[in-house]
């Protein structure tokens, strides 16, 4: 892909390095599709049950009442859950996850967070993860477990007792939900606007370079 071609004219040309894969750039935007999908019909669950003393509007939930609301959640559960495990399997086996995400050290995330608070965070080779980057993407693969396996023990509390035990039980289990709901959606927002701030990160991930 680094190669020197060249074209009819004479002219030397390089052609634009792929930064993104097909296949990353289809499960990012399957993924996208399903969380949506997922968040706000589980804005709809919850609004039948808070947990909080308060509810979400109805003008950004999904299924209009709980039943609706439900067959929703569940239709994009399965979306996700597959599509969240082609993902690991082919980031562990490309080895995609240990080049882009490790190491991750203390040090690098400090440095690399006082350089993005202060405007100075290069974004000049999207080939490469900062530390801020590397600890926010594995940060969210960990949270979207969580998330996947807090929401089984509420959904079959009694045949995944087990599971539903390790989260402390039905209830806490689901306080463990809503909270990796809103860590993905605080996600989801410092993901978009770094994207409008870095326009090229949101071209690579439609047509990979």
């Amino acid at each position: 892909m680094s190669s020197i071609t060249a074209s009819e004219s004479g002219t030397a040309t390089v052609p634009a390095k792929v930064i993104q894969p097909a296949w990353v750039r289809v499960v990012h935007w399957v993924n996208a599709f399903a969380m949506i999908l997922m968040i706000m019909s589980g804005w709809q669950i919850y609004n039948a049950s808070p947990l909080f003393s308060f509810r979400f509007p109805g003008s950004i939930t999904l299924g209009g009442w709980l039943g609706g609301a439900l067959l929703w959640h569940f239709a994009a559960m399965w979306l996700l859950m597959v599509n969240g495990l082609v993902y690991v399997v082919l980031g562990l086996a490309t080895g995609r996850f240990r080049k882009k995400l490790l190491p991750i050290t203390p040090a690098g995330v400090i440095a690399d967070t006082r350089a993005a608070l202060t405007g100075k965070l290069s974004h000049a080779d999207l080939t490469t993860y900062n530390y801020v980057q590397k600890l926010l993407y594995a940060g969210i693969i960990v949270v979207g477990i969580v998330v996947v396996l807090s929401g089984l023990s509420i959904w079959k509390p009694v045949q995944l007792q087990y599971l539903t035990a390790l989260f402390g039980g039905y209830d806490v289990a689901r306080y463990v939900h809503f909270v990796c709901m809103a860590l993905i959606v605080a996600f989801l927002v410092v993901h978009i606007a770094l994207a409008l701030l870095v326009p090229k990160s949101l071209r690579a991930m439609i047509i990979g370079r």
